[in-house]
């Protein structure tokens, strides 16, 4: 026996836990000095080599005898583990059919198991058989206890997720949920649930529509709220339902979090700064707010600010601890990433006051071997500010390759530091040979159109960038960099404003390419179309370049109050902005 049982484990991993799952435990014995008595079990000799039998079918190549042995056990036995591992048998075969004769012979078996119910659900939804699923959901939420049931109403659609047809999944689950909208404690998840799978079926307006209704039944819930964030991207009026609960719950720092980051990714800076604001204020103990509006503070040109946040987060995230962490978490398991970052950022504030010593400290804090091309990029960078470009470059070159996509990582940074200090020929010719070596790399060849541009090399500009565009038809930087680059030279001006409108099309919202419209609108003579824009543009994200061009549709219509005023603002942030400079100079403003 001793050597069946080394060979079971080794046939079949899955054997020893199947045996278990039919063993009870020994039963516990008052006196100590009496063994523990064990209690029946359902292992006989039969089930005992029926187990083994079927592992060894499986492992042999026959699922389908492997399941009928496991079947046929579990039906004898009622054991749910048995009729658990004759479903994942079936499964692993691909043969839902028999996995939900087996989830159905569960529930014969054992008429109120939860685990019975769920199981055949999944396996209906892996079926895509929504049309059966109406029964089972409805049984599963009759069984479930009272004060679950509003919980599981939430987690429905999750059940559904894997259907095909996400409209016919939606309205199985706004079906299922129907009479539970009538009852009080589980109003809310009845509309929330069906909410949410009419808005994986792409029926936002619908979904929207439930949400609202949530929401006013209860307007602390914070469910309603959090979907009506998820669906701001397609509908940006569910944005109304999280400002109106956070408004009433100013408490609720993850909602408050996840709507900021929802602002950052429509590019609306100066809001989400505000709503981190709100959080550090509230929750001035919590770490990961302080890097994420240092950050913000940074790209906004708020220099003493980011500084600030970036050190109030160093405080609270000593070594070591789960707050040093990255804000999602480590995928690669390291720690202090989000010290790491914390360090770059003020490494590059301290670069923006020119202060190079200070961010050579920052930057030589940071060991991390898999961050090394990201630090000597900066170190190149401040290098090079200081007229040492031969070093700069030369620090970029050296640094070791570790993974497959480092060689062009280093060629991309090697331009970007020539970039910053305006040696456009040069990372042009750097950017050339990076593209022949990584032919159609759309990026690359963005990159290099940028440089063109700045060389004034339109046509080499506009064949990179219709390149770009063959190569990928939905980027938007690509439609905007050439709408843009032919609006301010004043050439094909409905051509340049089709392109970025198909570009605002591809990324809505996008502040950088509602200026570029307002921009070629100015430049076509619409001058009240073009203020429009471009005060939707800065209010979003008050970039120098933004506030150059909305300064001078100001000064254009008369307006040279704010004019001089939003110039003012632009010069705080970047007094040296190319546009800026050349903008005040062709108009003979002051300051």
């Amino acid at each position: 026996m001793p050597v069946l049982v080394w060979r079971c484990k080794r046939l079949a991993p899955g054997l020893l836990a199947a045996m278990l799952a039919v063993v009870p435990p020994a039963v516990r014995s008052d006196d100590a000095s009496k063994p523990a008595v064990p209690a029946n079990s359902a292992m006989d000799s039969q089930l005992f080599f029926q187990l083994l039998l079927g592992e060894m079918e499986l492992r042999a190549g026959r699922p389908g005898n492997a399941f009928e042995v496991f079947f046929h056990a579990a039906r004898r036995t009622k054991e749910e583990q048995l009729f658990r591992r004759a479903i994942e048998i079936a499964l692993q075969a691909r043969d839902g059919d028999q996995a939900l004769q087996a989830a159905r012979a569960w529930r014969s078996a054992d008429p109120k198991s939860l685990d019975a119910l769920r199981a055949q659900l999944q396996v209906l939804s892996a079926l895509n058989r929504l049309a059966d699923a109406s029964e089972p959901l409805r049984a599963l939420l009759a069984l479930t206890p009272d004060g679950e049931r509003a919980g599981l109403i939430s987690v429905l659609p999750r059940y559904v997720q894997r259907a095909a047809d996400k409209a016919m999944a939606a309205r199985l689950i706004e079906e299922v949920t129907r009479p539970h909208i009538e009852q009080r404690a589980t109003r809310v998840s009845a509309l929330v649930a069906a909410a949410r799978a009419w808005a994986a079926a792409d029926e936002s307006e619908r979904a929207l529509s439930l949400v609202r209704q949530a929401h006013a039944f209860e307007p602390d819930a914070p469910g309603p709220a959090l979907l009506a964030l998820d669906l701001m991207a397609k509908r940006p009026d569910a944005e109304a339902v999280v400002v109106q609960h956070l408004e009433r719950q100013r408490g609720d720092s993850a909602l408050r979090m996840a709507y900021a980051r929802a602002l950052m990714g429509a590019q609306r800076y100066l809001e989400a700064v505000g709503q981190l604001e709100t959080v550090t204020r509230e929750r001035p103990d919590l770490a990961p707010p302080f890097l994420t509006l240092g950050a913000l503070h940074l790209e906004l040109r708020h220099g003493r600010e980011a500084e600030v946040a970036l050190q109030r987060y160093l405080d609270l995230a000593p070594p070591g601890s789960p707050a040093a962490d990255a804000d999602e978490g480590d995928a690669d398991g390291r720690r202090d990433q989000g010290r790491v970052q914390a360090w770059l950022l003020l490494a590059q504030a301290a670069e923006q006051r020119r202060d190079f010593a200070a961010a050579e400290g920052w930057l030589s804090k940071i060991e991390d071997p898999q961050r090394a091309l990201e630090v000597q990029t900066r170190r190149a960078t401040l290098l090079a500010r200081q007229g040492r470009v031969a070093d700069a470059r030369d620090t970029v070159r050296r640094t070791p390759e570790r993974e497959a996509g480092d060689a062009r990582a280093k060629l991309v940074a090697e331009a970007s530091v020539l970039r910053e200090v305006k040696r456009y020929g040069e990372a042009f010719e750097v950017l050339g040979n990076a593209a022949e070596r990584f032919p159609d790399d759309a990026d690359l060849l963005y990159e290099q159109a940028m440089v063109a541009e700045k060389l004034d090399r339109v046509d080499e500009m506009e064949r990179l960038l219709r390149r770009v565009i063959a190569l990928k038809p939905d980027n938007a930087h690509a439609h905007n960099a050439l709408g843009y680059s032919l609006a301010d030279r004043s050439l094909r001006l409905p051509e340049a404003r089709d392109l970025i409108r198909r570009a605002l099309e591809l990324a809505p919202g996008d502040p950088f390419i509602t200026d570029s419209l307002g921009w070629v609108e100015f430049r076509l003579g619409n001058t009240d179309q073009a203020l429009r824009l471009l005060r939707q543009a800065y209010s979003s994200r008050p970039d120098v370049e933004i506030g150059a061009h909305l300064g001078e549709v100001l000064w254009t219509l008369g307006q040279r109050d704010e004019a001089l005023r939003i110039w003012r603002e632009a010069s705080g942030r970047d007094a040296s902005n190319e546009v800026l400079r050349e903008t005040l100079a062709r108009l003979k403003a002051e300051l």
